[in-house]
């Protein structure tokens, strides 16, 4: 186990424990061991408990930093989890897997000349103290009487149905799959995010507000959404349906058998226990895997498939320093031996016995003019062709959301890319009564985002009713 020692340096952070890379490599157990209670003590010690806390605005879901770290401070982790799930239906899950260095973290004052301020491991330390004593959210006092309906169970649907439950709403959860928990259970690893001993913990919280969870219920062939309105008596919809559908790259050799999306992959693996030998669900994971992309859904892959016992390799179209994975990640790929190939490009899957993957062609890339985005557009060599032998190829390129409700919802807007079109301050679509936020809206992105949209449509829709009458 890594050494986990405190400091006396105020600019550097308190270290984490983590699994030895070599021994984690082989297992599906946490990585990140998370602070002990000396560790947080000493690391909230390292708040300057600023006047104006950048840190608060850096948070999607405006979770009063300075107040739960103060707590801490003063060992009151009671109140530290009030403060937090005041603003947060899902602590130990954001804990783990948001991306603080570019939200609370990146705009902490500390971090101009030193580290920033642990918040994330901090909001973990305290998620978990109060998962293990016992401790529950606060409920509505007082219901209102009106019903609410969210369709899907991720971090969106999650965060808006709590928020609405505490405003004393009657509210049910539709969920497609036979389990509760969206990306959070069958899209990130075992490793990263525990689905026993927290996933399932804060969803039980959420449901103990008073939030019903109806699984096996796929809106717009179940169940559509004027149904849920005119027969089924729920006076507001919340959209949190996701982006499930998988992007691939449209190069010759897709069809071959031993492509996978990182989707696929992943659910397979995670919701269906393929990683298990006593869970009859095999995935063929391969004993050379290349994973093509960059992004924490790519890093979640490769990690995975090393664990199932393959070499893996990363291919990505840019530089290093435009790899788009939380730099967390990359550093624990690269220390359990993933390799990075780093401004490569595939343009073609080959085939070999039985029309089984025997490798990809790749090209080397450069970096071009901006595109867009700001960034230099990759370009690829002339001349620069090679070729990298696999049985398994992951392509981890994005997703987009499945077009099948706003395809049964007349009325209901969409953009080219088939998300949905919502206002960013509540979430409201084009349908009175509906709205919109997470994947489903904005094309995948992070948890915390995710969480963000959920509790603005939870205030919007509260507006919405209240206007309503």
């Amino acid at each position: 186990m890594a050494d986990a020692r405190t400091t006396t340096n105020m600019m550097e952070k308190v270290p984490v424990p983590e699994q030895d890379p070599k021994v984690r490599a082989m297992n599906f157990d946490e990585v990140c061991l998370g602070y002990q209670e000396a560790e947080a003590l000493a690391e909230a010690a390292r708040c300057m408990h600023c006047k104006k806390p950048h840190c608060v605005a850096g948070c999607p879901v405006n979770i009063d930093i300075p107040s739960f770290i103060a707590a801490i401070k003063e060992s009151d982790y009671t109140k530290a989890y009030e403060v937090i799930s005041q603003s947060s239906s899902l602590p130990a899950i954001c804990g783990r897997v948001c991306p603080q260095e570019r939200q609370c973290e990146g705009k902490c004052i500390r971090g101009a000349k030193g580290d920033p301020v642990s918040i994330g491991k901090l909001e973990r330390f305290v998620a978990d103290w109060a998962r293990e004593h016992g401790l529950k959210m606060k409920g509505a006092a007082q219901k209102k009487g009106k019903k609410v309906a969210v369709i899907g169970s991720g971090p969106a649907g999650l965060t808006c149905a709590g928020d609405l439950a505490k405003m004393g709403y009657d509210v049910t959860i539709f969920e497609a799959l036979h389990k509760a928990g969206g990306v959070l259970v069958y899209g990130i690893p075992e490793f990263r995010l525990p689905k026993d001993a927290v996933v399932a913990k804060e969803i039980e919280n959420v449901k103990a507000l008073g939030v019903k969870i109806e699984t096996n219920v796929i809106v717009g062939r179940s169940v559509t959404i004027e149904d849920l309105m005119t027969k089924e008596g729920f006076e507001a919809v919340f959209i949190g349906s996701g982006a499930g559908l998988p992007m691939f790259m449209d190069i010759p050799g897709e069809q071959t058998k031993g492509v996978f999306s990182a989707n696929e992959y992943l659910t397979r693996s995670n919701l269906m226990k393929a990683f298990r030998k006593d869970y009859d669900t095999p995935i063929a994971h391969g004993s050379k895997v290349v994973v093509v992309g960059g992004g924490n859904v790519a890093m979640d892959a490769a990690r995975t498939a090393l664990r199932l016992g393959a070499e893996v390799h990363i291919v990505y179209r840019r530089s290093e320093a435009e790899l788009p994975a939380r730099a967390e990640e990359v550093h624990h790929a690269k220390e359990e031996g993933i390799q990075f190939h780093m401004l490569t490009n595939p343009v073609e899957i080959l085939a070999g016995e039985n029309d089984m993957v025997s490798g990809i062609r790749c090209v080397r890339m450069e970096l071009g003019e901006p595109d867009a985005s700001g960034r230099r557009r990759p370009v690829p060599v002339e001349g620069s062709e090679f070729e990298i032998a696999c049985d398994t190829v992951i392509m981890a390129l994005g997703t987009r959301p499945n077009p099948l409700i706003s395809s049964t919802t007349e009325g209901l807007e969409v953009n080219r890319r088939h998300c949905i079109v919502a206002d960013d301050e509540q979430g409201k679509t084009s349908l009175e009564g509906v709205f919109a936020g997470g994947d489903a809206v904005s094309g995948a992105a992070t948890v915390i985002l995710a969480m963000g949209a959920g509790k603005k449509a939870a205030q919007g829709i509260d507006e919405y009713l209240r206007n309503k009458g």
